[in-house]
């Protein structure tokens, strides 16, 4: 069994690597909020647009992250950079069909979604930007799911502060016009972005070349493109891209019914959802140290300690929660304050806000053992629990928002709703199934 000291080795790094990552979208949300509504609105739905595609690469990422921290947990070090090779020629080829399919198909996908013409040609020009990053982002999430498969997540906290420091430099100068740079409102604020994500890239490929042991993890040797290999990890991971993508595109049905409330609750949505996306960094930090060592751990012979495991991190995971609802309830109008100056803005936030700390109690554990389900790698079981919930989450924010039109913070009960679901039947499959002898 892992002890408390292990795991906050390995999660404290993915904490700061995940933090890195969203500051991206925390902070295009910060400064489009002093830009116009409509700015922040069109960061809301050209981010999720983004994201939605970006997460089919996180989810083949997460199955090659499972296989990668299984042939670990053998010693079979090896093995891991066939693995990661592989996966990476099919990751970066993904991103440029996927780059070409978005270029075109933005402007009439946009304008299907988006009522709005001001919204719509704003998040027209921030997606077209935004999509370059696809070609970076692909190959960066591979190096992540190296470095985690390992253990060796310290890499992770390098490169998060390199790729936050080039995203805050460049969303100053590129949104606002500073230092002589141009003044490029939402545009700028996604090529800043790309430009992040391009550094994290380099980042990745210098630290791996001159740092890592590349003979005995086996990333020494660049063989043909081998279809068997991305068939095995496709099998693990094809039931987690479709799960990622489901669990994002959701997102954009829920921000589809609130713009057409208008746009003041579109850009409350993405100033709370923002705050959510960065409380819930130490869950999401936590559940992937659940997905790693439950993977390490059945490959080293301990499945029978894998619920001591999971419970462990469900406790930790809940008590750090603790503390940051309690901040955001104590001090809600500091915090949503990075976000605008504009009083009513942030009054219409508040409610809001206390709903999805409700919500991320909930999330705090439920989380921890949904991933514990991945890792085991029964990626297949994990889908079918997420879709089911899904498909209930779905339904009611069409007819709480669409149909019923309820205020925003009404509208956010859903997560709270989505996380105890969650909870509930990740607890009864882990608790009932046959997953102690799943073969990877």
């Amino acid at each position: 069994m892992y002890t408390n000291k292990e795991i906050w080795n390995v999660t404290y790094p993915i904490f700061l690597g995940l933090l890195a990552q969203n500051v991206i979208n925390v902070t295009d949300t910060a400064f489009l909020g002093h830009v116009s509504e409509v700015a922040l609105g069109a960061a809301a739905m050209g981010g999720l647009l983004y994201i939605c595609v970006y997460t089919v690469a996180f989810g083949f990422s997460v199955g090659s992250q499972i296989l990668i921290a299984r042939r670990n947990g053998e010693g079979n070090y090896r093995a891991v950079g066939p693995v990661m090779w592989q996966g990476t020629i099919f990751s970066f080829a993904m991103a440029v069909v996927l780059l070409a399919a978005m270029y075109l198909m933005a402007e009439p996908l946009i304008r299907l979604l988006i009522t709005s013409d001001a919204v719509y040609h704003a998040t027209y020009d921030f997606f077209t930007w935004r999509i370059w990053g696809f070609l970076f982002a692909f190959v960066n999430v591979m190096f992540r799911a190296l470095y985690i498969g390992i253990t060796n997540t310290k890499t992770l906290t390098m490169n998060a502060v390199v790729m936050a420091l080039v995203n805050v430099f460049l969303d100053y100068v590129l949104v606002f016009g500073e230092l002589g740079f141009p003044e490029m409102g939402v545009k700028g604020a996604a090529l800043a972005s790309v430009i992040a994500e391009a550094s994290s890239l380099v980042f990745f490929l210098l630290y791996t070349y001159c740092k890592v042991d590349l003979k005995k993890y086996g990333l020494n040797r660049f063989t043909e493109f081998d279809w068997s290999m991305v068939g095995r990890i496709l099998h693990i991971s094809c039931f987690t891209m479709v799960q990622y993508f489901l669990s994002m595109a959701i997102w954009f049905v829920f921000f589809m019914a609130l713009e057409r409330l208008g746009e003041r609750q579109l850009a409350v949505a993405n100033i709370v959802r923002s705050v959510y996306v960065v409380m819930l960094i130490p869950v999401q930090s936590l559940s992937t140290t659940a997905n790693t060592l439950v993977s390490n751990l059945i490959g080293a012979g301990g499945t029978s300690k894998v619920m001591g495991l999971l419970n462990r991190l469900a406790r930790i995971s809940f008590v750090i929660m603790l503390v940051c609802v309690a901040l955001c309830v104590i001090f809600p109008d500091a915090i949503l304050s990075v976000y605008t100056n504009e009083e009513a803005l942030l009054q219409d936030s508040v409610s809001a806000l206390y709903v999805v700390c409700v919500a991320m109690m909930v999330a705090a554990a439920a989380n921890i053992y949904f991933n514990g389900i991945s890792g085991t790698g029964n990626t297949q079981a994990a889908l079918v629990l997420e879709v089911g919930i899904q498909i209930f989450y779905a339904l009611y924010i069409i007819i709480v928002g669409m149909v019923i039109q309820a205020p925003v913070d009404v509208c956010f009960t859903t997560e709270l709703v989505y996380y105890s679901l969650m909870l509930a039947f990740s607890f009864i499959y882990l608790k009932k199934a046959k997953w102690q002898n799943k073969k990877i």
